[in-house]
């Protein structure tokens, strides 16, 4: 209840209960994530290197999913300007990252989210466009699946199952459909399927407080129930632990399930997926241009630990050599096989 108070009044003060929340000592003998590490033997999270550049272009979207980490919906007014999104694309130009990596919200609904695609193409940059798939078969945006497949931009798609009902249940009515309508689309130009260059990934999330299960023997399950219910194909399929931030992080407070969630992802706590997290290899960049370790950090409005912390003045030794912020949500990404926007960390 405490969080969807503070919802209400402001975003920093949403980040700064959530902060004290997953930080605080109300369960006494739940660690933090630096004495896992230490527990464990393992040094302090470093960067190495940034392969990946991911924007935050807003909070905007014609969805309101029950797990998502960004709050992001219809009523949402946060959107990358134009101004930012010259500076992503000078550092995109200046550096050596090789991917863009396009995130919302509903990233499409970005005013300036075709010209970023544009800029970044010219560049031979790699460009994902994470997308809910529904925005693709909206009114307006009916010409973006041709727009994606012109400039080769990878579709990372939100599918959080196969089964109509459970979809629905966490992403609203009618939502499963849509994203069928779209996926076929999206087939028909060519994604997911062999050498056209097309990628299509796929993305799941559990509905409820629980682990994914493991990744390749689910993909498989995809695999056959799309193509023997709707004929569609794709190429991989990502599984995405729901970390504690956010919608949520209210919905488990709300259900009285925060402190066994968190019990369960510190108990599935795995050392070996630490050098594979992705925040070593990513830089966030936020709808200001302020710059964070991920885009779950950002959330919590955590920055990244350098003197550099905007797109537009980034010192890139100093990036590329970072202590990593990290607080007790990165059990999320280290537990079991391990989470990143990459999917699972381990095979």
């Amino acid at each position: 209840m405490q969080l969807s108070l503070v919802r209400r009044q402001s975003t920093l003060a949403y980040a700064q209960t959530q902060r004290e929340i997953l930080q605080g000592n109300q369960i006494a003998d739940l660690p933090h994530f630096d004495a896992s590490l230490s527990k464990h033997q393992l040094p302090v999270l470093q960067a190495a290197g940034v392969e990946v550049l991911q924007i935050n272009v807003g909070k905007l979207c014609n969805q309101t999913c029950t797990h998502c980490h960004v709050d992001a919906g219809p009523d949402r007014r946060e959107s990358m300007s134009r101004e930012t999104a010259q500076a992503v694309i000078s550092a995109l130009d200046r550096l050596a990252i090789p991917t863009l990596d396009i995130t919302g919200g509903a990233p499409e609904m970005n005013p300036n989210f075709r010209w970023l695609v544009q800029e970044a193409h010219a560049l031979d940059r790699r460009i994902i466009d994470r997308c809910n798939l529904t925005i693709l078969v909206a009114n307006g945006y009916r010409d973006l699946p041709q727009f994606l497949a012109d400039h080769q931009v990878e579709v990372v798609a939100s599918l959080p199952c196969y089964l109509e009902d459970n979809c629905d249940r966490q992403r609203g009515d009618g939502v499963f459909q849509r994203s069928i309508e779209a996926l076929r689309i999206l087939n028909e130009l060519g994604y997911g399927k062999a050498d056209t260059g097309l990628r299509l990934t796929l993305v799941y999330n559990p509905v409820g407080p629980s682990l994914p299960p493991n990744q390749a023997q689910l993909e498989d399950a995809y695999r056959r129930e799309l193509k023997s219910r709707y004929d569609i194909v794709f190429n991989q399929l990502h599984t995405i632990t729901n970390l504690p931030i956010s919608r949520f992080l209210d919905d488990l407070l709300q259900a009285e399930k925060y402190e066994s969630y968190m019990r369960k992802l510190v108990d599935s706590f795995n050392p070996q997926t630490v050098p594979h997290v992705m925040c070593r290899t990513t830089l966030s960049v936020d709808w200001l241009g302020n710059l964070y370790d991920c885009d779950f950090n950002q959330m919590l409005e955590l920055p990244v630990t350098t003197q550099s912390r905007r797109i537009d003045d980034l010192d890139w030794d100093e990036l590329t050599r970072r202590t990593i912020a990290t607080g007790r949500h990165c059990f999320g990404c280290t537990a079991g096989n391990g989470s990143s926007c990459q999917g699972a960390v381990l095979s």
